[in-house]
């Protein structure tokens, strides 16, 4: 019976993103179908086979290579927020914020050179071929894997340029299902590590197909083009200029300070305001009226379909509000123990599945406040107005993509 629910689920899940949409005419179904299919796969290979696992702990690995190269520039300016005291961890401008004064000029120097235009193309033409999406939002769910909110929006900056602004919405929304590399070995240290990394390819099918039944967008083969840099000027001879390499360097650096400073301007405001809003809901002296808590009611009928009895669903759909409305990092130093001893609920390795997956990304309030701030940052008014405008659709997408790899991941751990 609970097996029929979790089925039943993932087609619940599809409707709500169709009643979501914002052009049904438009979706892409044939699409919907081949990742649907591709994820199935996917979801039994990854949770019954090590292989897969270990190739994607592996890619992992290079990403935290990337990001320890990141941390030792950080390091040489402000050493004790890297290395805190005895028991203490790095803060959120230093774990999520300032690599992104060292990744966005690598991947600026890449695209210089040519060759992140080049791997975009390539990769993103055989995803696209695969999934039926443009070339660069294949690729991007890539990327997407192992860079951060943050981090990804900001190294495809000249892509978003280019774009319009509505393939620029569906970017922001697949975005809110990011994962950091740096941080996975910590979320295996704390969470069953087969479905740790098992969420972290599911999360890029379910982004791919949730934004393409959300938002769905036609992109003519002119449009679906990879961005290259430009040159705007012309020597004597009326030839492109190409600016010189260290030039183009301190222009990408500056453009990485202004965005950090921008996030973490808006991520304080958005965080306080959420704690504003809890302060506010705490004066009625009703202890269990609370955003969590509210989140934790709208999620119930949602967890219940992944397949839990009524009891258990409560449980869960609780732990998913805590994450939409906290962070991953809350909800797993809550349940870490308990899951480690087959505890309560989570002597279900159903449970244990299906509630690993959903915390395994950045689908919160918080990144909500990042996505808004890189946009305003890197476009122009204009799409970025946009992207501000469907703030709901774009925490509607990160829910649903969390929801539908839990579903997939649940179907085979009973």
């Amino acid at each position: 019976m609970l097996l029929l629910m979790n089925i039943l689920g993932i087609f619940v899940f599809l409707g709500v993103a169709y009643l979501f949409s914002r052009d049904r005419k438009n979706i892409n179904w044939r699409s919907v179908g081949v990742i649907l299919v591709i994820q199935l796969i996917l979801a039994w290979f990854f949770t019954s086979f090590s292989i897969g696992r270990d190739a994607v702990m592996a890619a992992a690995g290079g990403f935290e290579w990337l990001m320890s190269a990141a941390f030792d520039g950080i390091a040489f300016a402000l050493p004790d927020w890297v290395n805190p005291p005895a028991g203490g961890s790095m803060n959120f401008v230093t774990s999520a914020v300032l690599p992104i004064l060292v990744i966005i000029p690598l991947f600026d120097i890449l695209t210089y050179f040519g060759i992140l235009p080049w791997l975009v193309k390539w990769i993103g033409r055989g995803l696209s071929f695969v999934t039926g999406q443009p070339k660069f939002e294949s690729f991007f769910s890539v990327e997407m894997m192992f860079l951060g909110t943050t981090e990804v929006l900001a190294v495809s900056k000249l892509q978003l340029h280019q774009m319009n602004a509505k393939r620029n919405l569906t970017v922001a929304m697949m975005s809110m299902s990011t994962v950091t590399a740096a941080i996975v070995g910590s979320y295996v240290g704390m969470m069953p590590g087969q479905f740790v990394l098992t969420a972290i390819p599911l999360n890029i099918l379910s982004a791919i197909m949730m934004t393409s039944i959300l938002n769905p967008v036609k992109v003519t083969p002119e449009e679906d083009i990879v961005a290259v840099l430009e040159n705007t000027e012309m020597t004597e001879d009326g030839k492109p200029k190409r600016q010189a390499f260290f030039a183009f360097l301190g222009d990408s650096i500056q453009s990485a300070g202004l965005v950090t400073v921008i996030i973490v301007a808006t991520v304080i405001a958005f965080v306080g305001l959420a704690t504003l809003i809890d302060n506010l809901l705490s004066l009625t002296t009703l202890p269990w009226l609370s955003l969590e808590n509210i989140f934790g009611v709208i999620m119930f009928p949602f967890a219940w379909l992944l397949g839990f009895n009524v009891h258990d669903a409560f449980q869960i759909a609780q732990l998913m509000g805590t994450k939409l409305v906290t962070n991953e990092f809350v909800v797993m130093g809550e349940v870490s123990k308990d899951i480690a001893h087959h505890a309560g609920i989570f002597a279900s390795a159903h449970a244990r599945a299906v509630l690993t997956v959903f915390v395994t990304s950045f689908a919160n309030f918080g990144t909500l406040g990042m996505i808004i701030a890189s946009y305003k940052s890197l476009v122009n008014r204009e799409k970025a107005d946009l992207i501000a405008a469907n703030v709901p659709l774009i925490l509607v997408s990160g829910i649903l993509v969390s929801l539908m790899s839990a579903a997939m991941v649940g179907l085979f751990s009973w």
